[in-house]
């Protein structure tokens, strides 16, 4: 008979990367000070976190979520749909309903039980949901889950994004989802045509943008605002780990799609509420995004500024547009010498190999953050070229 836990038994590939001391996942932080991280007793610069506005330290932030804690306690111990509701849920919804330009919005206590708490539930038999191929793996496995038929286009592919429309029944919904920025490449979705060719065909749009949100826009809106797209999306999902500092999700659009979640969705209703002062601390990071801009405009200064300077070196960053700078390597092993020479001297990036990304397109990921100080990013600068360099990624 056959054992269930065989694979497991057999499963050797991280043992054998921890014995050659390559192994780059699950790295143990005793310490987190924004740009700065301790690991094994030493500090490193910490260029892998999606902190983009390094508001996780921000005494608002900190403040916020500790004036909840002592008034709410560390649990709500119950689902929102029967008794974990607490009046600073609602009160964030409203805001970011208004923060996103809709209706309402529903918050999650994961941005990836988000997507799979909305799509699933959204799409039924007969329907349609057409996926950008380099979406996160949240909305693919949000599009599993669903019993309606599912297309995959090209990256930012238009042409392919139609051919999949074409075949799509016309008496059925159909759903178009894409990521605002996509996480390993940095590059942003090509919105406006999407936008465009999604609505001659009457499909709804949703746009992931867990990315965008508090890096993009005018006043840090998204990919929505850069563009000017916020009445064109149906729906604008976000994540609460990145620029919001803290953890959780939202859906943000018409409150009667809204309301329609919030009684349909299995990962909300037989989930536990996000905790009050995980809720407090993503409304103060909302406040101090709008009274702040300043910020913003420093991860924006140090995003050109590191660009730049890798670019100079001969790196290959790929199509990025944002401030998530991948070094593209094209190789497991390489990649993963090149991250433990950086890890060694000291700078925190993330080792992204196959299948995580296409083979040829092994990277290193790096993310900035609006905290980094120029002398951060000259050392980060410094040792990938030097390193980069010694290793043959660059000449």
């Amino acid at each position: 008979m056959s054992d269930l836990f065989e694979k497991c038994y057999s499963f050797s590939r991280d043992q054998e990367a921890i014995a050659l001391g390559f192994y780059p996942f699950f790295k143990v932080i005793t310490s987190l000070n924004g740009p700065h991280v301790t690991v094994d007793g030493r500090e490193m610069i910490m260029v892998g976190s999606n902190n983009y506005l390094g508001l996780t330290t921000h005494p608002k932030v900190r403040e916020a979520a500790m004036k909840a804690l002592m008034e709410y306690g560390t649990s709500c111990s119950g689902s929102r749909f029967l008794n974990g509701t607490i009046d600073l849920h609602e009160k964030l919804e409203a805001s970011l309903a208004r923060f996103m330009g809709k209706e309402a919005a529903q918050v999650f206590s994961t941005g990836f039980q988000t997507n799979q708490g909305v799509i699933a539930p959204l799409i039924g038999r007969g329907e349609s949901v057409i996926i950008d191929r380099l979406v996160h793996a949240s909305v693919v496995e949000g599009v599993r889950l669903c019993f309606g038929k599912v297309g995959r286009f090209r990256h930012n592919d238009i042409v392919s994004l139609r051919k999949n429309l074409e075949v799509c029944p016309s008496n059925k919904g159909i759903l178009v989802i894409v990521d605002g920025v996509y996480s390993m490449e940095g590059d942003i979705a090509a919105l406006p045509e999407i936008v465009q060719t999604a609505k001659e065909f009457g499909a709804r749009i949703m746009v992931d943008d867990a990315h965008g949100i508090g890096v993009l826009g005018a006043s840090g809106r998204g990919t929505l605002e850069h563009f000017g797209l916020i009445e064109e999306v149906d729906l604008v999902m976000g994540t609460f780990s990145k620029s919001l500092a803290s953890l959780g999700g939202f859906v943000a659009g018409d409150a009667r799609v809204i309301a329609y979640v919030k009684h349909h969705s299995r990962a909300l209703i037989f989930s536990a509420a996000m905790p009050p002062a995980a809720v407090a601390a993503v409304q103060a990071a909302l406040e101090v995004i709008d009274t702040e801009p300043q910020i913003r405009e420093r991860l924006w200064e140090n995003t050109r500024f590191l660009m730049e300077n890798v670019v100079a070196l001969g790196f290959n960053t790929g199509p990025t547009q944002t401030p998530v700078v991948p070094i593209i390597v094209g190789d497991d092993v390489l990649t993963a010498v090149y991250w433990k020479r950086l890890f060694d001297e000291g700078i925190f990036t993330n080792c992204v190999i196959a299948p995580g990304v296409q083979q040829g397109s092994q990277r290193i990921r790096m993310c900035l953050m609006a905290t980094h100080t120029l002398e951060d990013l000259q050392k980060v600068v410094d040792v990938c070229g030097r390193v980069g360099r010694e290793l043959g990624i660059i000449s």
